[in-house]
């Protein structure tokens, strides 16, 4: 057997591939406690912590599976097309949130909903009493906190409550019975 059989073996490339995810496999985990060190020093809650260092681990895992299995085959074909797969299935599982975020630059800058405006919507009604970037807070009338993703806010019907100057109030307001 030549040097160049044993370059060529379809065996060294495999072994080359398992090389490559364990590689990778390190790295995940490395990264993920690295992430989650920095998540809990700003402070954020545990299953927060938790769920990002996770993301990190699977995101990495499967970009290195596959990286080996595009060696393994000896095609840059299938890694690019795993790649771009993967690309497609976040971006429709981020539409929703991507779409929330868009709404509320738009709130955000037209200022149609402000802090303290009485609105009602399908699903009910409330004062806002926050209008974040993804979501509205709103404190409804027995003081539970609703949270409503800003794509509701933008794409759907909202009634925001006049609120009534103090001369409106005296007209508004019957007189007391005598």
């Amino acid at each position: 057997m030549s040097l160049s059989d044993i370059a060529n073996s379809p065996l060294l490339f495999v072994l080359l591939a398992v090389v490559v995810f364990v590689a990778f496999v390190v790295i995940a985990r490395f990264l993920a406690q690295q992430v989650a060190e920095a998540l809990r020093k700003r402070g954020l809650r545990e299953n927060v912590v938790i769920t990002g260092s996770r993301v990190i681990t699977v995101a990495l895992i499967v970009v290195g599976a596959l990286f080996a299995f595009g060696i393994a085959v000896r095609s840059d074909n299938v890694t690019i097309l795993g790649i771009v797969a993967a690309v497609i299935i976040t971006s429709f599982g981020a539409q929703d949130v991507l779409k929330d975020y868009v709404s509320g630059y738009y709130l955000l800058l037209e200022r149609n909903i402000k802090v303290g405006d009485r609105i009602s919507l399908e699903r009910g009604s409330g004062t806002v009493s926050e209008v974040r970037l993804r979501v509205t807070l709103l404190r409804s009338e027995t003081g539970d906190v609703v949270v409503v993703p800003n794509s509701e806010l933008f794409t759907h019907p909202v009634t925001i409550h006049a609120k009534l100057a103090p001369a409106a109030e005296k007209k508004a307001k019957p007189a007391p019975p005598e």
